[in-house]
């Protein structure tokens, strides 16, 4: 087991305008799962590969434990990974494909058949050692790979979107096989993956990246519930939080006549005249007394004991889409006017101009 490390780590690659990843500090603690989440293209899978010595560092450096490993091969790293596509190999059966880079580090038969069977027992593979690849199933092979990773010991696991090939109720039970064990393990554990579902039921902590660099590395909760800036928190929760560009007005901020009340002190940090109001769908509710925002309901999304209601409201001439959670008993219908109000406590605050969060 060993910390692992990223001191200003860019990699640019030929031909292109910017960094794939840019300047990436970060620090992993020993034993921890932390997981590199993003949409497509923010350098999650290549911050990846380049711990896996995969993709050369331009700048910076990468420790794994006290070890600058910048310019070690990736034999010589002492991790592990497990690849989107399983690389199993076709012709080898089970126990071949999971003793295989025992074989070739020179490990003893009997050591490999010990270490084997452990993993086996582990993941439910005993009665599967003696088949080829094809004729697993894709959430056997996946665990396969996982074995292929565990019986070497490494200091450090490397996931690249390991359950990306399954299908979605698979996926449920296998995310939570492989927390269950890299925790059990105790391994220090990096996870890739598009899926922030995977990322906030999974990881210790979660760090988000956006155009090459690191946005904010945190708990789930904490990410959910204080995102840094206006791209987290429209990543982070789904259904996504909504967003209004408002005014400032005495005592907050103005949306439809209904004032939302913002503290002085958060209003004046912004740079402009207008701040980025956020609200999650489950921070609004239906008003009771007359006091709110009039919304017109275009979408009704009903699962069982709650209901998104998908609308706008009109502010200023300007239209702004609002997404709603409510009571899945008895939603409101399609093209009806539904008077809403956000909970004063649950509203973020963030700079029109720059997105970083103002509020507490």
């Amino acid at each position: 087991m060993a910390t692992v490390t990223f001191e200003k780590a860019t990699r640019r690659y030929p031909g292109t305008d910017r960094p794939a990843v840019d300047g990436l500090d970060l620090d992993i603690a020993d034993g921890e799962f932390l997981v590199l989440v993003g949409p497509s293209g923010c350098g999650k899978t290549t911050s990846l590969r380049m711990l896996a010595g995969l993709e050369d560092i331009d700048s910076g450096r990468l420790l794994i434990g006290r070890n600058d490993v910048t310019d070690v091969d990736s034999k010589d790293r002492d991790i592990a990974m497990v690849f989107q596509n399983y690389a199993l190999y076709p012709h080898m059966t089970v126990a071949e494909n999971m003793g295989f880079a025992l074989k070739i580090a020179g490990a003893s038969k009997n050591d490999r058949q010990h270490r084997i069977a452990e993993a086996a027992k582990m993941l439910d593979l005993e009665q599967y050692l003696d088949r080829k690849p094809k004729a697993l199933s894709g959430g056997q092979r996946q665990r396969v790979a996982m074995g292929r990773a565990i019986v070497r010991n490494p200091q450090v696991f490397l996931m690249d979107e390991p359950l990306s090939n399954l299908d979605a109720k698979l996926r449920v039970h296998t995310r939570t096989r492989i927390a269950r064990l890299t925790r059990t393990l105790g391994v220090t554990t990096v996870y890739v993956t598009h899926d922030q579902t995977e990322a906030m039921t999974m990881g210790d902590r979660v760090a988000v990246l956006d155009g090459g660099r690191l946005q904010q590395v945190d708990t789930p909760r904490n990410l959910y519930a204080r995102p840094a800036n206006r791209f987290v928190a429209g990543f982070i929760g789904s259904p996504a939080m909504s967003f209004l560009d408002l005014p400032v007005s005495d005592g907050g901020v103005d949306v439809g006549g209904f004032t939302v009340p913002v503290e002085r002190s958060v209003l004046d940090r912004a740079q402009t005249g207008s701040v980025t109001v956020g609200v999650r769908p489950e921070s609004f509710v239906l008003s009771t007394d007359g006091s709110g925002i009039d919304m017109r309901v275009e979408v009704v999304e009903e699962l069982g004991a709650d209901a998104f209601l998908y609308g706008h409201v009109e502010s200023g001439g300007v239209r702004h889409d609002l997404t709603v959670r409510t009571d899945g008993h008895n939603p409101p219908p399609i093209d009806s006017v539904v008077r809403i109000r956000p909970v004063t406590s649950a509203v973020h605050v963030f700079d029109s101009e720059t997105g970083a969060r103002l509020s507490a």
